[in-house]
């Protein structure tokens, strides 16, 4: 007796449908008001630090007062925060300790919070970076503009939407859609063809919001933010002993993070228990190690503060004016504001990660055989990946900052990218069983 087979279902079949191009159009139309919205956050949080960090003190007459003068933003900060924790839904958003988090359906009412607790960590000087918001914020956005026409949206329709938004938010930040692309698939863990699903129109909107934001950077004449560095160096072919570091850095590189995340942990109880107190405490704090820095070396409080996105491009170009001293420092000092920040504020964990592994590199520079360029290659990459456990998200960051250059170190960003995620995935704790029903 013959018997038919089994027909697989197909999986691209939601693809085939009305629906889905249907979709399409609301991903491209979506776009544009959620790329909006971001750049004027981005702008705005720019303006904040230019003038709080920068406009005022430089009206300071006293030098001492000036040099004091973070304690006053960063204890706002905390302030703002802690009362958007206690008061306001959705507590501000995520914990950036808790890992970079994306996909499912967003909580619209969440969203006021979320913008006010990133506005001030971000914009006041807090060590976290601006991706995580924005993603939060451009998925919610996407999702309750959609919600209001269509009443009866479905769920996994309602998750693609959001994934789209996000997309459009997140674009331009990264310098290119396709790496903002490439950091949401590994946030959400997306394959197969859910994967496609959710990236042709997540790469849709993506490009709209990317021409969106360099149009609005030339009418309005702030600019967009690139973080490529240009004018590096040229360098050659990678060589034997340049491998050598790039082991060496991804077997350190998940040491240093794992330090910065326990004083993330650590701080983490005293942040919930002391609640307002607590964020505010967390601000006195980080402007303190700033100050200390700024003291001790005579440079700028601002390198231990903020995300790091836009002082990556003057810390490169100026890498021979540092002594190595003043750089393990700054390493030291700006971990430290950065797992305080992690537990205590709102934000991304990504571009903090990323300054560390550039100082880490030019420190380590001076060592034989590793010149400048490979050095802040690899210290990047590895960072980046034990930080946020993404690899190819990680190797792309890495190598598209350097430009030209980027091609030629690829090789050795890949050595110490993998490197450093086997060892985090090693010293990474393994998920607790789900409890019984």
């Amino acid at each position: 007796m013959s018997t038919t087979p089994a027909v697989s279902p197909d999986p691209y079949a939601p693809m085939r449908s009305k629906a889905y191009i249907q979709l399409l159009v609301i991903a491209a139309l979506i776009g544009i008001p959620v790329s909006v919205v971001a750049f004027f956050f981005l702008a705005l949080t720019g303006q904040l630090q230019t003038w709080l960090f920068t406009d005022v003190p430089a009206h300071i007459s006293s030098h001492t007062a000036a040099t004091w003068w973070p304690l006053i933003p960063l204890t706002l900060a905390g302030l703002i925060v802690g009362l958007v924790i206690k008061y306001l839904p959705g507590k501000g958003g995520e914990m950036p300790i808790e890992g970079f988090k994306a996909g499912g359906l967003p909580i619209p009412a969440n969203l006021p919070g979320i913008a006010i607790a990133s506005l001030a960590s971000i914009g006041l000087g807090a060590v976290v970076g601006p991706e995580g918001p924005l993603i939060a914020i451009g998925g919610g956005l996407a999702y309750w503009a959609v919600k209001q026409a269509k009443k009866d949206l479905p769920n996994q329709a309602g998750a693609m939407i959001a994934a789209s938004g996000s997309f459009a938010a997140i674009s331009a930040l990264l310098g290119s859609p396709l790496l903002g692309a490439f950091l949401m698939m590994e946030a959400a863990g997306l394959g197969g063809a859910t994967m496609e699903m959710v990236l042709i129109p997540g790469l849709l909107s993506a490009g709209i919001g990317y021409l969106i934001f360099l149009g609005l950077g030339s009418l309005t004449g702030l600019g967009t933010l690139s973080l490529a560095i240009p004018n590096l160096p040229h360098i050659g072919a990678p060589t034997i002993t340049e491998f050598g570091w790039a082991i060496v850095v991804g077997l350190v590189a998940p040491l240093v993070i794992r330090a910065i995340r326990w004083l993330g942990f650590r701080v983490k109880p005293y942040a919930s228990r002391f609640g307002v107190g607590g964020a505010v405490m967390a601000g006195v704090i980080v402007a303190l190690l700033a100050i200390g820095y700024s003291i001790t070396t005579g440079d700028s409080s601002t390198n231990v503060l903020y995300s790091g996105e836009s002082s990556l491009g003057p810390l490169i170009v100026n890498a021979s004016s540092f002594p190595v001293w003043t750089l393990v420092l700054l390493i030291v000092l700006k971990g430290l504001s950065y797992g305080i920040s992690l537990s205590s504020f709102r934000g991304g964990p990504t571009f903090p990660a990323m300054f560390i592994g550039a100082a880490l590199g030019i420190a380590m520079s001076h060592l034989p055989g590793l010149s400048l360029v490979p050095a802040i290659a690899i210290g990047m990459g590895a960072m980046t990946v034990s930080m946020l456990k993404f690899p190819l998200v990680s190797i792309l960051l890495a190598t598209l900052l350097l430009s030209s250059d980027g091609l030629d170190v690829m090789p050795l960003v890949i050595v110490a990218v993998v490197i450093a995620y086997v060892v985090t995935i090693r010293l990474s704790p393994a998920p607790q069983p789900a409890p019984a029903a």
